[in-house]
């Protein structure tokens, strides 16, 4: 089966069918190549319905997650989005279909390093790369319309609140290290209003502000 047709199939099977309804997340899904980001091992099983390992101890998440956290980002073409957690690049790449800038920032070089040649490869031009302590964010291009967390964390990491425009979301899986719930969070008049939506299990954010090694 072609890459198109398994991405067509994925789209309709895992994510549609579980209620994401944006027709821009949709259309991005079906467009990204998932299988480029993943090791010559784990191609066969890229179009599955769940996250893979790409070394490290890191993970490429389950499409439908992707998906779902970025339905909640509610993009409009014009935002400049935060995320933290670049891994293989995927989720960078779904953002930057949709956001007019993407800011990713990972914690280990090589997997930054490896992201980014994908991501360029493919000829993205509105990402820009950043390795460190993502639970920092990067607080030189702060204000964000959007911030996105691709790990888990115990709380919402305050460097990320203080760096959120107003009226601007924060999605992020919250909980402890076996099981979280995406959290979604806007900022309006200063305070940030909280909502839980999807039960999920993600890798750990490690850093000050999130899980420590």
């Amino acid at each position: 089966m072609e890459h198109q047709e398994l991405r067509d199939r994925m789209v309709e099977r895992q994510i549609a069918v579980r209620g994401v309804s944006d027709r821009r997340v949709l259309e991005a899904m079906r467009g990204v190549p998932r299988h480029i980001f993943i090791g010559e091992s784990m191609k066969a099983r890229a179009y599955d319905d769940m996250a893979l390992a790409i070394g490290d101890g890191q993970t490429i998440s389950q499409p439908y997650m992707v998906a779902r956290m970025t339905e909640l980002l509610a993009l409009d073409g014009n935002e400049r989005v935060l995320e933290i957690g670049t891994g293989s690049g995927y989720q960078a790449a779904v953002l930057a279909e949709l956001a007019h800038e993407v800011f990713t920032v990972e914690r280990n070089g090589s997997l930054s390093a490896r992201a980014k040649e994908v991501l360029n490869g493919l000829g993205y031009k509105n990402i820009r790369f950043r390795v460190g302590d993502g639970t920092l964010g990067w607080p030189e291009e702060a204000p964000f319309d959007r911030i996105i967390v691709t790990a888990a964390t115990p709380a919402l990491p305050q460097p990320l609140v203080e760096q959120l425009g107003e009226g601007a979301i924060i999605v992020a899986p919250v909980g402890d290290r076996l099981s979280q719930i995406l959290v979604k969070g806007t900022m309006s008049g200063g305070t940030l209003s909280t909502e839980s939506n999807t039960p999920c299990v993600f890798v750990p954010l490690l850093g000050d502000h999130g899980f420590k090694e």
